[in-house]
């Protein structure tokens, strides 16, 4: 239960919060959410379900709310308060910005640091041996050779790193790193270990060191699901002892699936193998052990096994070009079925492949035994521990997607998407692919069963007024003790904007579509001095602004042209000179893109963002769905579209004083038996239909 103390103390961070904050006024909204994050988290609800689902409209102060609503009782009883977002703006803002005003002027005393995957920094003995070593190739076994512009990089990282002006993480790096060298020189989790005294100060365990001492790591999904991919509490603090504010939650079950794919080249999987073999030998040769011969001969017969495998799928798809790749170049499996042949080679190179890994991991543990011991310099292992360590994740990654073609799926859950995508390039290769469909489960089993408490939150969850569509995503259920609310934006919707859906002879489908915008738009832009307009394909943005360029000669900042950050700047330049500015993009404006005020007026939508299933895995997706005799249009596609459509419309008003005229070009939200429904989901705007 929520103690009186805690309570107080939480309304006394926040009454002081409001004194500090410039023209804060208190909003129901914000201190409605704080209660109810409190309340669920102390266990008020659920004892044994800790669990909040929220959203929360533009404007309500999600991130002060959540904060306050978390942290004291994260203190109180010893648990870390992780916050995980889906954008790097987002991280940067609580780390720059909100946290910092929170510790300073609220009175709780806590710790609170970003935490970033262990790639995400740089390994002191592997910058080290590349810039130390005569020939400086010798460091990069598996990349192209550095260049001398690389070389000269590493050597400003190494004496930067060394004199203390460098962290050590690539985000703060200033310069431009190219993959292939970064790759060679990062943390990770083979060779870069700490009870080894040459890595007891690498920037990543310095990094890992300032995360116990904190009280609130900001993360991201990634990170989160790096760490329950690993029985979590390996990279972060365990579950258990965890309050998880899961903010942009709507973004997680696409990272969740994503996670949990697996893709791997035919071609190129038999290029590494053949060197996995010789890795093999040289970690035993190394060792200089008898106990090392057995594992390192079993490890070559495995790969010489899985090279012969490999060889009878590469000829299989060879010989099958044209079944399935007579139209596209990609082909999925239908209903996730692979043909009796290639379900058979996949499960046996399944298993040689858990041996492979059983072998190297065998030679790898031996050869960190022979360091310990003093029986190897570490100098000679190092290298190897790297190349090792760069084998395994290759391996694993490898025995995943072949474990994913191997299993045989439950008439009880969706089966996994699988597909093949034959590569054109210097070769020709194919790339084998497996995810699954759905990933509540995964969610359900790895983190809301085990965590303390979680608060999932974001402006756009719903679908069409209702939690169900991402309930269903992320694994929750409406009677299973976690806690919904919906807390609506304080804005004045209905006197500061007017959604607008104009006459229009076309619906999208049509052909003549595009050049009725085309005709339209240049009395639309006028509406207002700082515009933006919203396309759902590359194509159309493409065709409609040569054409406005051509016969109206209007300036337009279009997407793509110019890094997103370049179109802003510009833009609010113009703005702040009170000169007319256009942006032109497409849904990745839709969210996240923050014009207040005089920055933007006037937000055209040209047609509403529904999204063809393309990808094979929302292809599967849809195929399911039919099969169980749903209709994919209505439970997948309208509710996705009302969540872009909510976003979409979110630019407009980004502050309470904020004001200006939404147009939606596309008619299907009056001519459609869905269209009602899509606009009942969105803020009450003062509509005009004309």
């Amino acid at each position: 239960m929520l103690s009186d103390k805690l309570k107080q103390a939480i309304r006394q961070a926040y009454k002081a919060i409001g004194e500090n904050l410039p023209n804060f006024n208190p909003r129901k909204q914000q201190t409605f959410l704080i209660a109810e994050i409190a309340k669920t988290l102390a266990g008020d609800y659920e004892k044994s379900r800790k669990i909040i689902t929220i959203e929360a409209g533009t404007g309500t102060g999600k991130s002060l709310a959540y904060s306050l609503g978390s942290i004291p009782i994260g203190l109180s009883r010893q648990k870390k308060v992780c916050i995980s977002t889906a954008t790097v703006a987002l991280q940067e803002q609580l780390v720059d910005k909100d946290l910092p005003f929170l510790k300073k002027h609220s009175g709780l005393n806590f710790k609170f640091t970003l935490a970033k995957g262990r790639q995400r920094y740089v390994c002191r003995q592997k910058l080290s041996h590349a810039v130390t070593t005569d020939d400086p190739q010798a460091g990069f076994t598996f990349a192209e050779k550095p260049r001398a512009s690389d070389i000269k990089t590493l050597n400003k990282m190494f004496k930067a790193l060394n004199e203390g002006k460098w962290s050590g993480d690539i985000d703060s790096w200033p310069e431009s790193v190219h993959p292939n060298i970064w790759q060679q020189i990062q943390s990770d989790k083979h060779s870069c270990l700490r009870h080894l005294s040459e890595h007891s100060h690498c920037p990543f365990h310095k990094a890992r060191d300032t995360m116990d001492e904190s009280d609130v790591l900001v993360i991201n999904h990634s990170l989160l699901l790096a760490d329950l991919d690993l029985g979590g509490g390996v990279i972060l603090p365990a579950p258990e002892d965890t309050f998880y504010i899961i903010d942009e939650a709507h973004h997680l079950p696409k990272v969740t699936r994503d996670f949990a794919s697996a893709s791997v080249t035919v071609k190129g999987a038999i290029d590494w193998l053949s060197k996995l073999r010789e890795t093999g030998d040289k970690i035993a040769k190394l060792i200089k052990s008898q106990r090392a011969i057995a594992p390192s001969l079993s490890l070559a017969d495995d790969c010489q096994d899985l090279l012969v495998e490999l060889q009878k799928v590469q000829t299989f798809i060879d010989s099958n070009q044209s079944v399935y790749f007579h139209q596209e170049a990609l082909y999925r499996f239908e209903s996730g079925i692979l043909p009796k042949t290639l379900k058979t080679w996949s499960g046996d190179i399944s298993e040689l492949s858990k041996k492979a890994l059983g072998h190297i991991n065998k030679l790898y543990a031996q050869l960190m035994e022979s360091i310990k011991d003093g029986d190897t310099q570490m100098y000679l292992a190092e290298p190897l521990l790297a190349e090792a360590g760069f084998m395994i994740s290759r391996l694993e990654n490898f025995s995943a997607l072949w474990q994913m073609f191997d299993k045989t799926d439950s008439d009880k859950a969706a089966p996994l998407a699988r597909w093949i995508e034959k590569l054109e390039g210097k070769r020709q290769d194919y790339l084998l692919s497996a995810s699954p469909i759905e990933v509540g489960f995964t969610l359900e089993d790895k983190l809301w069963s085990k965590c303390e408490g979680a608060v999932l939150c974001s402006a756009t969850i719903m679908a069409l007024n209702s939690f169900d569509h991402f309930r269903f995503q992320a694994g929750l259920k409406a009677n299973d003790g976690s806690q919904y609310q919906q807390v609506n934006s304080p804005f004045d919707y209905i006197n500061k904007a007017k959604l607008v859906i104009p006459k229009m002879r076309y619906e999208p489908s049509a052909d003549q579509f595009t050049d009725e915008i085309i005709s339209k738009l240049p009395a639309l832009l006028k509406q207002g001095n700082a515009s933006l307009v919203l396309f759902s394909s590359y194509w159309q943005m493409e065709k409609v602004v040569t054409a406005l360029r051509d016969k109206h000669k209007l300036e337009i900042q279009v997407q793509g042209e110019q890094s997103r950050q370049h179109i802003i700047d510009s833009h609010k330049k113009r703005c702040d000179k009170d000169q007319t500015s256009i942006i032109f993009g497409t849904q990745s404006f839709s969210e996240g893109l923050d014009l207040p005020g005089k920055y933007l007026t006037n937000l055209i939508i040209t047609k509403l963002p529904f999204s063809v299933p393309t990808s094979p895995v929302e292809e599967a997706q849809a195929e399911y769905i039919t099969t169980k005799g749903g209709n994919p249009f209505m439970s997948i596609s309208v509710p996705e579209t009302s969540k872009k459509l909510i976003q979409a419309t979110g630019r407009l008003l980004r502050n309470e004083k904020d004001e200006g005229i939404i147009t939606l070009m596309d008619r299907r939200v009056v001519s459609k038996r869905y269209g009602k429904q899509l606009l009942d989901s969105l803020p009450p705007f003062k509509r005009i239909v004309e």
